[in-house]
Formats: C-alpha cells, sequence, structure tokens
C-alpha cells in the first residue's frame, strides 16, 4: 500500500507541475510584446463611420432578365438577382431616386448574357460587370455617382 501511496502521489505532483508550466507558458505568450503593439495598433480596423458619412446599403430587388439564347438553344432562360447597393447616409435620398436608372443599368448588363456564359460566370464577376456597367452610364451621363458600390445580394440563373 505505500508504493502505491508513493505513485499517486508522484503523479498527482506531476500534473501539478505540468498544469503550472501549461500556465506561466500561456501566460507569457498572452503578454503583448512592446514593438508589436504599435503594429497591433496600426492593423486595428478604423472605427466605423458615423452621422452623414455611415454607410447604408438598400435593395434593388428582383431584376429578372431573360437570358440570350445560343445557336440551337430552344429553351429560355432566365436570370434573377437582388443588388445591394451601398451609399452614404448623406446620399441615401438621391440613391433611392437613382434606382429605376439603376435597374435599367442593370437590366440591360444582364440581358446581354448569353446562357453558357451566364452559368461559367462568379457572383464577383457579375458584380464587377454591373459595377463596370454603372460607371459607364454615369460617365456618360456626366452625372455623379450617389452611391459607393454595386453588390450583388442573390442569383438564380433557371
Amino acid at each position: 500500500m505505500n508504493m502505491k501511496l508513493k505513485l499517486i502521489v508522484g503523479f498527482v505532483a506531476v500534473a501539478v507541475l505540468a498544469a503550472g508550466a501549461a500556465g506561466g507558458a500561456m501566460w507569457y505568450l498572452a503578454k503583448p510584446v512592446a514593438g508589436h503593439a504599435e503594429v497591433a495598433d496600426a492593423k486595428a480596423p478604423p472605427p466605423p463611420a458615423t452621422g452623414k458619412k455611415a454607410r447604408k446599403f438598400l435593395t434593388l430587388d428582383k431584376v429578372i432578365v431573360m437570358l440570350r439564347r445560343g445557336p440551337g438553344d430552344t429553351e429560355t432562360h432566365y436570370l434573377s438577382a437582388d443588388l445591394v447597393i451601398a451609399t452614404t447616409e448623406e446620399k441615401e435620398k438621391l440613391t433611392k431616386d437613382h434606382l429605376p436608372l439603376m435597374r435599367s443599368i442593370a437590366v440591360s448588363t444582364l440581358s446581354s448574357f448569353p446562357m453558357d456564359k451566364a452559368q461559367t460566370m462568379t457572383v464577383e464577376q457579375y458584380a464587377e460587370q454591373i459595377n463596370k456597367a454603372f460607371n459607364v452610364s454615369y460617365e456618360r451621363e456626366q452625372m455623379e455617382k450617389p452611391y459607393t458600390e454595386v453588390m450583388v445580394g442573390k442569383l438564380i440563373i433557371e
């Protein structure tokens, strides 16, 4: 019995020492290093804008277009997209006033795709094409863009 007691005490002592070593290592590794604190502060994201510069998101729902048919294609294919328009609180009303124009540009852009190309494009590529079309249209009309970016919120191809 004496041998068993010594063995149990030994295991408990090793466990306590291991836990202490692990705790000490975590405490040491958790301390910020003086030189790295400035780097961490530099990489911290800026605080969110408030007031009139705060970002607002508007939706342009249910942009539905018929895709162009390929040669020999007899089926009709449709594309449905919900767009998300990023703007500022300051320009939110102006952006809302421009939604019909934006819908028209989006319909024109999306309906120009044939089905085979539409199926291979990524959501990012759709957003890029739509943003490019919006930029060209606003430049051609010599109007200031009331938004910062147009994103694709939902995309369905049938």
